[in-house]
């Protein structure tokens, strides 16, 4: 039988990491607690093992008196009662004991995160400042042991034969994570265990169902990421100027409350989109959040029009302009997010062409034309033909144009186009292409409804940048503060 070829490099590979885990050892631990999340629950029982990378040398275990009640779904689960923690230690009393027990130590756990922002929490509250180096053995077992159903303690304890006693106890749990952890340590031909607890390594802060394939493709540049959660369903879309390090901002820090850990949790996939410039991810972000409502995306959910300008003709003749509530049964000229809005542009339109205030609606609970104050009106005709101007003036300063931008490419533009005052749509051409009419820009783009926030975007963009804006404009003299229109009318 021939033999097998020796590589030296897996070889080396093998030696360095054992000499390094002759000199290093670990603290494998498992707690049980009160709830999910380390901000608002408590430990209510720790294990922890002491394993120098060959055998156990030291085990620590104790139940701790949480200080609070133990919920009745917590108690069915692991069997712990409020009796059984009342004359156990509160977490004070054994704070220094576990702080030694894991100083210098790299942290194992099952789903570490979990069980190092319980520990590193508590310890904070007791005057202990302490941080280590982790190793989550679910992602140990991924890297070591690819290609199984599930990765929980209690599947893999049966798909690879682990004995397990006293199952969700601290002693228990820990006990059947000592054993996978040997058994990883023998069977890490590659030295991932070594890489894994480097103390840069990202793999180590990643949530503990994302798998690491998903954050390592991506790429360092502008786009949009989504999370997805177990159910496939988006979770989470956000924008960045550089994807991964953007999406690794989510993960890092130590912050422990309820949202954030269940956040990080619901993370099981991710995918992204490339795009040529930030505003495109920007613009992208917003329409995909108001298409999708993911559930953890709240700023954007603001940014929706309530209001509106109005205009109709009463039954006295006259022509009135009013700010109301968008009604699906009534076309308006604008739509505004707030109130306020409205109210600005309705008073620069009155102001700037000599409206009566008598016929100017601000979205309020109003009489129209008092009834003490109906003298010295202004001719219907003339006043009616005021407001068509203002309302000329006010859609005519919304204009058609084009952003010419880089590409995801040295080959190709990034082009974004408004359609009377309106975002149309966005999308890429070939960098040789010429474009004879600015609109010609509209067969490029792939159409996406316009919102308030998104024209803000745009406009900042174009005051900032004027040489990307198709045709070329005064952006100073034709894009206007306050809606577009604090300049002179004439």
């Amino acid at each position: 039988m021939p033999q097998k070829e020796s590589n030296p490099k897996n070889e080396n590979t093998m030696i360095n990491a054992r000499r390094y885990m002759k000199n290093t050892q670990y603290a494998i631990v498992d707690i049980e607690t009160t709830g999910g999340n380390a901000g608002g629950s408590r430990i209510t029982e720790i294990a922890i093992i002491i394993h120098d990378g060959t055998s156990v040398i030291d085990r620590f275990e104790t139940l701790v008196n949480p200080q609070k009640e133990i919920p009745l779904p917590i108690f069915a689960l692991t069997g712990i009662t409020n009796e059984m923690v009342s004359g156990a230690p509160i977490f004070d009393d054994i704070a220094e004991r576990v702080a030694e027990l894991l100083t210098d130590r790299i942290f194992v756990a099952h789903n570490v995160n979990f069980d190092y922002s319980f520990v590193r929490h508590q310890l904070e509250e007791g005057g202990i400042k302490w941080t280590a180096r982790k190793l989550c053995t679910v992602r140990a077992a991924r890297k070591i042991r690819p290609g199984l159903a599930s990765y929980s303690l209690g599947n893999l304890c049966q798909s690879l034969d682990i004995p397990v006693e006293n199952r969700h106890r601290a002693g228990g749990d820990a006990d059947a994570t000592a054993i996978l952890f040997s058994r990883l340590l023998e069977w890490d031909s590659e030295g991932d265990i070594t890489k894994m607890v480097k103390k840069t390594a990202q793999d180590q802060r990643l949530p503990p169902n994302l798998p690491p394939a998903d954050f390592e493709q991506l790429p360092e540049k502008p786009g949009v990421y989504y999370f997805y959660n177990q159910a496939k369903k988006v979770i989470y879309i956000g924008k960045a100027v550089n994807l991964k390090k953007r999406v690794a901002s989510h993960f890092s820090g130590h912050k422990i409350t309820p949202q954030r850990q269940h956040f990080l949790r619901d993370i099981h996939s991710i995918s992204f989109e490339v795009c040529g410039t930030e505003l495109m991810a920007l613009l992208l972000e917003c329409n995909e959040i108001k298409t999708q409502w993911p559930a953890y995306n709240r700023a954007l959910k603001r940014f929706e029009p309530k209001y509106g300008l109005y205009q109709y003709e009463a039954r006295n003749g006259f022509t009135y302009l009013a700010i109301g509530k968008l009604s699906r049964f009534q076309a308006c000229i604008e739509s505004f997010n707030t109130l306020h809005d409205g109210i600005q542009l309705l008073r620069s339109l009155a102001e700037q062409f000599g409206i009566d205030a008598r016929f100017c609606k601000y979205g309020v609970e109003a009489d129209g034309i008092r009834k003490a104050d109906l003298t010295n009106l202004p001719d219907a005709m003339s006043h009616n033909s005021q407001i068509e101007k203002a309302v000329a003036f006010f859609l005519d300063s919304r204009r058609s144009f084009g952003i010419i931008d880089k590409g995801r490419t040295p080959e190709e533009h990034s082009c974004i186009w408004v359609e009377n005052g309106h975002f149309y749509g966005m999308g890429y051409m070939a960098s040789d292409i010429t474009l004879a009419q600015p609109s010609e820009i509209k067969d490029y783009v792939t159409h996406y409804r316009s919102n308030q926030y998104s024209m803000h975007l745009i406009y900042a963009y174009a005051e900032k940048y004027p040489g990307k804006v198709f045709p070329k404009q005064k952006w100073a003299e034709k894009v206007l503060e306050e809606h577009h229109l604090d300049g002179v009318h004439e």
